[in-house]
């Protein structure tokens, strides 16, 4: 079959599983609450932290961050238990094998990274009762539970684009929306572990830019290319927000008080998390873009198997990945930039934006508080900026491909 354009090239679809086509299972509803565990449980461990300090390891929070990991990893080994020994043909068509057990690949993603976070477990409880209290988030054995947590996260996101895929209609738009949400739980995730890195004071530095070009970009990318919701990204980036909201403005409801010393800031109620990055702006941009340029050649999904489907060259995705990391890199800091100052303002010392109620007891009060970090030692230059960028693209092209494998996952 000839093709009527130089740049497109044919290629006929392959049958592919049809399993659970009307109805989107109710496991994937539970995944990605179970999953909503983490990033709610990861905030309130660092209030935790930041308003009582360190506790035993069998705090409210932690079981919290466990039963993340847990209760999909259960939900997934049910279903793989009843794909392998009551499973359809279509079922089985849609899984894939492992030690002679089937189930869709995002089941045995996530019930490795379940092991690895229950792993991470008695190391951090030894670690603490060696060193004593966190100083930072990132530790060995929380890098052990981080990689469990995001093995988790991707898992879900494996399973719940895979029953999106494989659903029809209505349906399928629905499994959209549910995939974007999952998207957005695994942008506040990341947002958890970034936390000393993207302080409001921070804001005004080279290194921030740096920083949240880093896996946020991919993420918004991701979840723009593979879901079938209209707004995709945008839906991901309010997702993290709002989970961060209510974070806001619920944990201070609850008393608490310090008991290690040395106590610089005495609070008398849990202490909340800051106020979460503006990611809904470029993610409205890059939703804009890829409905402007990307889906008019996307793969067909819905095709009968003999019709061919259009596939871009490799560097048509390089190029919008070059967008795509413009678009992201000059959004967030035309917003981030005038927002971060806000935050730093008198204005902002409320419930809602948290400008003093965000710091943790052991911080020794001071005008440091409310002023900008690092601008003289690290501002904005011209290489900051460019390695920014390159940081954005390479997100942004890994998001697409992810994307595409995604869009294709029927597993």
């Amino acid at each position: 079959m000839n093709s009527t354009r130089g740049d497109i090239a044919p290629l006929f679809r392959t049958p592919v599983p049809s399993a659970n086509t009307e109805n989107l299972p109710r496991s994937v509803y539970a995944a990605v609450a179970g999953f909503a565990f983490l990033p709610i449980g990861l905030l309130w461990d660092i209030s935790h932290h930041s308003t009582i300090g360190r506790d035993t390891f069998w705090t409210p929070a932690h079981i919290l961050i466990q039963l993340g990991g847990i209760v999909p990893a259960l939900l997934f080994a049910a279903i793989a238990l009843k794909t392998t020994f009551r499973g359809t043909g279509q079922a089985r068509d849609a899984s894939v094998s492992f030690w002679g057990l089937r189930a869709p690949l995002g089941v045995w993603v996530t019930i490795w990274g379940a092991l690895a976070m229950m792993t991470s477990a008695p190391f951090d409880d030894w670690w603490h009762n060696r060193y004593g209290l966190d100083v930072k988030i990132v530790s060995p054995p929380h890098a052990v539970l981080g990689l469990g947590m995001f093995a988790v996260g991707m898992g879900v996101l494996l399973f719940v684009f895979s029953s999106q895929n494989r659903a029809r209609g209505g349906t399928r738009t629905r499994g959209g929306l549910i995939c974007a949400l999952a998207a957005g739980v695994l942008i506040a995730l990341w947002a958890d572990f970034t936390t000393e890195f993207t302080w409001p004071n921070l804001q005004h530095a080279s290194w921030f830019y740096r920083v949240v070009c880093t896996p946020f970009p991919l993420l918004l990318v991701l979840a723009a290319r593979a879901s079938g919701a209209r707004a995709a990204a945008t839906i991901a980036a309010a997702t993290y927000m709002l989970l961060y909201i209510v974070m806001i403005l619920v944990l201070p409801l609850f008393p608490a008080h310090p008991k290690l010393a040395p106590i610089y800031h005495p609070v008398d109620h849990m202490v909340p998390p800051a106020f979460p990055l503006l990611l809904i702006a470029p993610a409205a941009a890059i939703d804009a873009i890829e409905r402007l340029f990307a889906r008019s050649s996307r793969t067909i999904q819905n095709a009968p198997s003999e019709t061919p489907v259009v596939r871009r060259e490799w560097w048509r995705d390089w190029l919008l990945a070059g967008a795509f990391a413009v678009v992201f890199l000059g959004v967030i800091f035309a917003v981030q930039w005038p927002f971060s100052a806000f935050l730093l303002s008198d204005a902002a010392d409320n419930r809602f934006f948290a400008r003093s109620g965000h710091w943790p007891y052991f911080a020794q009060p001071g005008d440091w508080m409310n002023r900008f970090w690092d601008f003289d030692n690290d501002p904005i230059t011209f290489k900051g900026m460019a390695l920014a960028f390159l940081r954005a693209l390479i997100s942004a092209r890994i998001g697409l491909w992810l994307g595409n494998y995604l869009l294709r996952l029927k597993r």
